[in-house]
């Protein structure tokens, strides 16, 4: 755990969120993530299960949340399994949680270690009728390889066959998208520090610095402020730009090219998500500003239209409407362009053929239902782009924000973006 502590107060009452949502006689459980193999005898790091984090801000692996507010026994009704502290694994692996630990930080009351766990559970199991298995149902995720959630799903039906079981994801999922001040704090936090990467990056860039060289500032910044990036950093100058996961970043930047930085922090599991598209030489030729001006009006009027109520393929639909225009006058395309697209193919998609944005917290692509009208507490990403492979650059701009009763409130207002401030900073 790199991060400050965090008050227990907000997992206990996610918690209490969850279990309002509960039928009578419900059983919940979730599963820390796996460790992950690499080769030989090495692994990953444990990357923490969001759902059991929101719920316990554990981060240990092999632990496991057992939810049961209808059980008999008062001490049953919360339980989290933690493994038992050890002089070998002190050795081995270091720190693992004491009892007392896990109750600092978690708010939960009854810690028992793994080996309780197969008594504890059968007894629930035989009291109780409805059981909430968790699953990654991420609209996009690919999964190939069985998570331990998976596992405990399979073995628990094989098990108990008679219960009948519901789909936990589909109670976390509403509960996640809607963000607390609390977790807006910390959100803004992992802005913060992403901000003062970019800040620090503005003073380093200029020609013939390599893209690896960029990504290592921005480690020394983010490690040093107790975070980790947010996902693999996308440092692509020139024409690699235009690759939109672009993600080998050992190329030299060189002068007059275009560097699009999607970068970002992770502080205490949540995720910012900042894209900015910076001068290599300290400044925009006239083209290069005239299209980065086109995406930054885009993201603004963007940001102003994402409002409670309002859906995500409108809100698309209304950013894509703007593009066409921008285009337009860029001379990217033409009237009969816009007169020859579809409702499902605008003219804009040849050069913006991305959605304009998604949720945002414990996962870069948080969880929700974006089927649903945006909420009040949604945080959501805002990332126009053009990508002009002819011309050998792309402009991409992403800021988070927050929707509000009151209108979108942007985390990143302090973040510079425009033409030139970036300009300013990178000369001064």
């Amino acid at each position: 755990m790199r991060h400050a502590p965090i008050d227990s107060k907000l997992f206990t009452e996610n918690r209490e969120r969850l279990k309002k949502l509960l039928p009578p006689k419900s059983l919940a459980i979730i599963n820390a993530n796996d460790v992950l193999p690499t080769n030989a005898d090495g692994t990953l790091m444990m990357h923490p299960n969001s759902d059991l984090f929101y719920l316990s801000g554990i981060e240990q692996e092999e632990s496991i949340l057992l939810l049961a507010p209808d059980a008999h026994d008062p001490k049953h009704r919360e339980i989290l399994f933690l493994r038992e502290p050890s002089e070998h694994l002190k050795i081995w692996e270091g720190h693992k949680h004491t009892k007392d630990a896990a109750t600092k930080i978690s708010g939960v009351k009854q810690i028992k270690w793994l080996s309780e766990f197969p008594v504890l559970f059968r007894i629930l199991m035989c009291e109780l009728e409805h059981v909430w298995l968790n699953s990654n149902e991420h609209k996009r995720a690919h999964v190939e390889v069985e998570t331990r959630d998976a596992r405990f799903a399979r073995e628990c039906q094989a098990k108990f066959p008679l219960h009948n079981y519901h789909r936990l994801a589909r109670l976390m999922h509403p509960l996640r998208v809607v963000k607390t001040e609390a977790e807006i704090k910390l959100l803004q936090q992992a802005v913060d520090i992403t901000a003062k990467g970019f800040r620090r990056l503005l003073k380093f860039v200029k020609p013939g610095v390599n893209e690896c060289e960029v990504e290592a500032e921005l480690a020394h910044e983010f490690i040093r402020n107790r975070a980790k990036f947010a996902y693999n950093p996308i440092i692509a100058s020139g024409g690699n730009a235009c690759v939109l996961h672009y993600n080998q970043n050992d190329q030299p930047c060189k002068k007059g090219e275009l560097l699009l930085l999607d970068v970002a922090a992770s502080y205490a599991n949540y995720n910012a998500d900042l894209t900015r598209t910076i001068p290599v030489s300290g400044r925009f030729t006239r083209r290069q500003k005239a299209v980065y001006n086109a995406v930054l009006r885009v993201m603004r009027a963007s940001i102003k239209g994402a409002t409670v109520g309002k859906l995500t393929r409108d809100w698309q639909k209304e950013s894509q409407l703007m593009m066409n225009e921008e285009l337009l006058s860029l001379g990217l395309i033409t009237k009969a362009d816009i007169r020859k697209q579809t409702e499902d193919e605008l003219a804009c998609r040849k050069y913006f053929m991305h959605g304009l944005g998604h949720p945002l917290g414990l996962d870069v692509h948080d969880v929700g239902f974006t089927t649903e009208p945006f909420a009040a507490g949604w945080v959501l990403t805002v990332e126009p782009g053009i990508y002009i492979p002819k011309e050998g650059f792309a402009v991409r701009l992403e800021n988070d924000i927050v929707v509000t009763p009151e209108g979108p409130v942007d985390l990143m207002a302090k973040t510079p973006v425009e033409a030139e401030e970036i300009e300013d900073l990178m000369n001064r």
